[in-house]
């Protein structure tokens, strides 16, 4: 992740503000021509033997493809009632920049796994009906769950479940998928899948946090749970004991019960921060 920050630093200002709401408009592109001129989107998908003949549009049309035809109406619903929230709210949690770079790469993996399935299989066969944003669609909501694995959902709208066991559920269902494919001998058909979720692989593994290992790291922590103890806890203003407390807004669980709190492993003490300040802040060294 420091390269990124690099970037970050260097080419900040190139992030696509609400992203989010412009994958939205693909979405809704796609399924109106699919309910209007279905045949069209034959021009639109993501078909390297096409690609390689001039139709070079389809480098960015594919993005129109509806990522399912099957029930428009329940993947409508869950686009603007769970994918838009989620997607809107990981990029306030990782930064506009990041979450460009993301999506980006989520979608420049994609392009490279067509080819790479178009090249394996003799470079005679038609693939792009197997490409589409769907597992794009579905490490946006990892990569989420893994930012906040304790809020709840209602799945449903009924039943609360929290979001790390939904990512566990969707991960379990995509490996059994692959091992299927394996097993009926159509094990090129992981290549989209893996090339779809490749960019939350690196995500989790850029982010994942081995120095928590570290026994220096492990002494921290246990120094920092002895001073949180009732009598070392902080109170807010109003006299209430307060378990958490950003170090740039001040906000509590108190403030909002809904709030997640981390702290960062990267500033030197012990900083906690909230959900919004959590991938944006400034280091302390």
């Amino acid at each position: 992740m420091k390269f990124i920050d690099k970037l970050e630093r260097k080419y900040g200002r190139f992030g696509i503000p609400n992203l989010t709401v412009y994958i939205v408009v693909c979405y809704v592109i796609g399924y109106a021509l699919m309910t209007v001129n279905p045949s069209m989107l034959r021009w639109l998908s993501l078909e390297p033997a096409y690609i390689l003949r001039g139709q070079v549009w389809r480098l960015v049309t594919w993005v129109l493809y509806p990522p399912d035809s099957s029930n428009v109406i329940l993947f409508a619903l869950m686009v603007l009632l769970f994918y838009y929230p989620i997607g809107t709210s990981l990029e306030r949690t990782i930064g506009t920049f990041k979450y460009t770079l993301y999506i980006l790469s989520g979608m420049v993996f994609t392009i490279l796994g067509a080819f790479l399935l178009y090249f394996i299989l003799g470079g005679n066969v038609l693939v792009g009906s197997v490409f589409s944003t769907y597992y794009i669609s579905l490490s946006t909501f990892l990569a989420y769950a893994m930012c906040y694995p304790d809020m709840q959902v209602l799945l449903m709208f009924i039943i609360p479940v929290k979001m790390k066991w939904m990512a566990i559920f969707y991960v379990v269902i995509v490996a059994y998928e692959m091992i299927q494919y394996i097993m009926a001998g159509a094990w090129y058909l992981v290549i989209p899948i893996v090339a779809s979720l490749l960019n939350f692989i690196i995500f989790y593994f850029g982010t994942k946090d081995f120095s928590r290992y570290n026994p220096k790291e492990v002494h921290r922590r246990n120094e920092f749970r002895k001073a949180m103890e009732p009598q070392g806890r902080m109170k807010s203003g109003g006299g209430a004991v307060t378990k958490h407390k950003c170090a740039i807004c001040g906000r509590t669980e108190l403030d909002d019960p809904n709030l997640e709190f981390r702290f960062c492993s990267r500033c030197n003490g012990n900083y906690e921060y909230c959900q919004d300040h959590l991938f944006t802040h400034t280091h302390v060294k």
